[in-house]
């Protein structure tokens, strides 16, 4: 079978009046790589899309943790032009189901739809990824997490053909895209003073914040991982953090990206010393903090969550984006600054036996975990720390 092939459309979806729309099944990496342009111009024309729905992004996260083989994209073209997609892959199971592209790394997952032909294209979008994956088949399932509210896939339920499922999934936290006064403004009063005082100390003392141009990102990197690795050292790093097929991912992703204006990042000097950068993902409407590392004897002579947070803020302002995303989980330096609380959608699409039990499931472990927190907590610390543990020694 030939990786890419050209699919039948349904008698619907040739009506006059709407142009020569063609449905392509890609499986095959290079032609996905070839797609960057024409991937990242759609982007610009969904407004809900993230930055994790970058060609930059999505193509190095399968060059790293892709499997030969297992490539589903779906792609739209009306007269040529790219108005819809649908990166997927076959995930691990014991009955067919399919993933988005970018699990596991990305806090937003989606499909994309052209703003201006989402109405039309979303049905027609449904329809062929049931028919053409066969996800209609009693025990096959497109398993589509991390959505938000306002996502693209969202569409897809009301045109399904089959189950339909919705269930909760990762909470999320945001601020409005405002400047750092108008978020001080926000708290109460004797914590909006210490945070401004904090914040004067910073300056007073002279803390120099640049902007690493695209050719420096790999180097940055580096940098931002090891002080990343040291900040977190004893106290529960994210494993995958510390491998080197996640060090490779942002180099290729972030690079691209920085030089088309699709990602930020920053470096934090004292005295010509590096104390602190911040990796920032850059979206149509929002940007979000995906990644930071603080060299730790700084962290407690300086308040560099305040500055990160101001830097970001002043970004969003000048570019016009309206949310600063601070992404999956509740951390004590994010809740400070009283942002909103938003949880994403896991939506089940596909047979109905399927869904069912892959619902049940979810539930049960959610439950399951739950109930090991609250009951067990030194377990589940335990647990993380053998994780960061095996991750340091891979």
């Amino acid at each position: 079978m030939s990786p890419t092939r050209l699919l039948s459309l349904p008698k619907t979806a040739r009506g006059t009046g709407t142009g020569l729309r063609t449905v392509q099944l890609v499986r095959d990496a290079a032609e996905f790589d070839a797609l960057a342009a024409d991937w990242d111009g759609l982007v610009d024309r969904c407004s809900s899309a993230t930055p994790f729905q970058s060609h930059a992004w999505l193509s190095s996260w399968w060059h790293s943790y892709g499997r030969p083989g297992r490539l589903r994209l779906l792609t739209v073209r009306q007269d040529g032009v790219l108005v819809a997609a649908a990166p997927l892959m076959r995930g691990r199971g014991p009955f067919p189901r399919l993933v988005p592209v970018g699990s596991g790394l990305s806090d937003f997952l989606d499909i994309l739809l052209d703003d201006g032909l989402a109405e039309q294209i979303a049905p027609l979008l449904a329809r062929a990824l049931a028919r053409e994956l066969r996800l209609t088949r009693p025990w096959a399932v497109l398993d589509l997490r991390e959505l938000r509210p306002t996502g693209a896939a969202q569409r897809l339920a009301a045109y399904w053909p089959g189950a339909v499922r919705r269930l909760p999934d990762s909470l999320c936290l945001h601020l409005p895209g405002v400047p750092m006064d108008e978020v001080l403004a926000r708290l109460p009063g004797r914590t909006a003073q210490r945070s401004r005082a904090k914040l004067r100390k910073l300056d007073a003392a002279g803390v120099e914040v640049r902007e690493v141009p695209a050719e420096g990102v790999p180097q940055a990197l580096g940098e931002l991982l090891a002080l990343h690795e040291l900040q977190w050292r004893g106290r529960g790093v994210t494993p995958e953090h510390l491998r080197p097929r996640f060090a490779g991912h942002l180099s290729r992703a972030v690079g691209r990206m920085v030089a088309a204006d699709r990602a930020v990042v920053r470096q934090y000097r004292l005295d010509g010393e590096l104390i602190g950068c911040d990796l920032t993902l850059l979206g149509p409407t929002l940007a979000a903090l995906y990644l930071y590392g603080a060299h730790p004897e700084a962290r407690e002579r300086l308040d560099l969550a305040g500055i990160l947070f101001r830097e970001n803020l002043a970004h969003a302002v000048a570019t016009g984006r309206t949310e600063l995303s601070l992404l999956r989980g509740d951390e004590p330096y994010k809740q400070r600054w009283r942002p909103e609380e938003v949880r994403s959608e896991r939506l089940l699409l596909g047979g109905g036996p399927a869904v069912a039990v892959l619902a049940a499931a979810v539930r049960f472990r959610a439950d399951a975990v739950r109930g090991l927190r609250e009951r067990m907590p030194w377990l589940v610390t335990a647990r993380c720390r053998l994780r960061e543990l095996r991750a340091s020694s891979d």
